[in-house]
C-alpha cells in the first residue's frame, strides 16, 4: 500500500485517452468477481435443487457416482461462464456493456469535482501528462475518429477517475437516469496498492455534492451481491440497501430500481440509496 495525499488527487472526467487505463483498472478490481457470483448462484437452494435432478437422472447412464455429480456443475459453470455479461465492472447499469467513447469527455479543460482536502490544505492539484508509455497501436487508438452526437453522449453516461499525479488511481460510474431527481453509480474501482486510504470515499462524496448541486434528490449504488466490502463501503457512507424498509414509497422504488439478475432469476447486485 502507498501514502497518499488526498489534497494533491485531482477528480476529472474520463477522456478518450484515458480508456485503456480505466479499463486496466477495472479489469484489476473485478479479479474474481465473477467467480465469487457463479459460486453465489451454484449455491442457491433451488440451483441445488435442479443439480440433484440431473445428478440423479445421470447417474442411471453414468455408472460413476464421481461424474455424475461433477457432469452437471461443469456444464452450468461453462454455461455461466458464457451467458454472464463480460461487463461485470459495469454490474446494475442495465445495459450489457459500456459505452467508453460516448462517455469520453472532449472538452478543451477539465471538468473537475471539487475536493475538500485541498481546499484545507491551500494547495492546489496540479495533473500532469499520464506516465503510462503509449506504443505504435495505442498511438492510433489515442484519438477515436467517430462521430459522437449529443444524444449519444447523453445516454452513455459519465466516468470520473482521480488522478495524482499523471497516473489514475480510481474510478466512478455515473449512468445516465432519465427519472429527475435520481442518479445512479453502478461501478467504484480503485487500485490495490492505494485502497483504504480515503480514496474512494472522496470519489463518492465529491460526487454526490456536484450531483446534490445539479438538483439530484437521492442516488443509487449498484454493488456486486457478493461484495462485502463494497456493502460495509456504502454503508459507512449513510447509504441504505433498497428493501431493508417497508413503507409504501420504497415499495415503488423497488419496482424502479431494480437489481441485475442472472441465471434462474439470481440478484446479482444489491440496490444501496442515499437521500441528498
Amino acid at each position: 500500500m502507498v501514502k497518499l495525499e488526498l489534497d494533491q488527487v485531482v477528480m476529472r472526467r474520463m477522456k478518450e485517452e484515458d480508456i485503456e487505463v480505466v479499463k486496466a483498472l477495472i479489469k484489476e478490481g473485478c479479479e474474481g468477481t465473477e467467480n465469487r457470483l457463479i459460486l453465489h448462484i451454484l449455491t442457491r437452494p433451488l440451483c441445488l435443487f435442479i443439480l440433484a435432478v440431473f445428478s440423479s437422472i445421470l447417474r442411471c447412464l453414468v455408472h460413476s457416482f464421481l461424474l455424475a455429480l461433477a457432469i452437471p456443475v461443469f456444464l452450468l459453470i461453462v454455461f455461466l461462464k458464457i451467458t454472464m455479461p463480460r461487463s461485470t465492472g459495469v454490474l446494475g447499469s442495465s445495459r450489457p456493456y459500456w459505452d467508453y467513447v460516448g462517455s469520453s469527455y472532449r472538452g478543451t479543460q477539465d471538468d473537475t469535482l471539487n475536493n475538500p482536502y485541498a481546499r484545507i490544505s491551500g494547495k492546489t492539484p496540479m495533473t500532469k501528462r499520464p506516465r503510462y508509455r503509449i506504443g505504435p497501436k495505442e498511438k492510433d487508438k489515442e484519438t477515436s475518429t467517430e462521430k459522437i452526437s449529443p444524444e449519444r453522449e447523453k445516454t452513455a453516461g459519465q466516468v470520473w477517475v482521480a488522478d495524482c499525479e499523471g497516473d489514475i488511481l480510481s474510478c466512478i460510474f455515473r449512468e445516465n437516469e432519465n427519472r429527475m431527481g435520481i442518479t445512479r453509480i453502478c461501478r467504484l474501482v480503485t487500485g490495490s496498492w492505494y485502497r483504504r486510504e480515503g480514496l474512494g470515499r472522496l470519489l463518492v462524496q465529491s460526487l454526490e455534492q456536484r450531483e446534490r448541486e445539479t438538483g439530484a434528490l437521492r442516488v443509487y449504488a449498484h454493488v456486486p451481491y457478493p461484495s462485502k466490502v463494497g456493502e460495509v463501503f456504502f454503508r459507512k457512507l449513510g447509504y441504505h440497501q433498497l428493501g431493508e424498509e417497508t413503507d409504501e414509497e420504497d415499495d415503488e422504488e423497488r419496482k424502479l430500481e431494480i437489481p441485475e439478475r442472472g441465471f434462474l432469476g439470481h440478484p446479482l447486485t444489491k440496490v444501496f440509496y442515499k437521500d441528498l
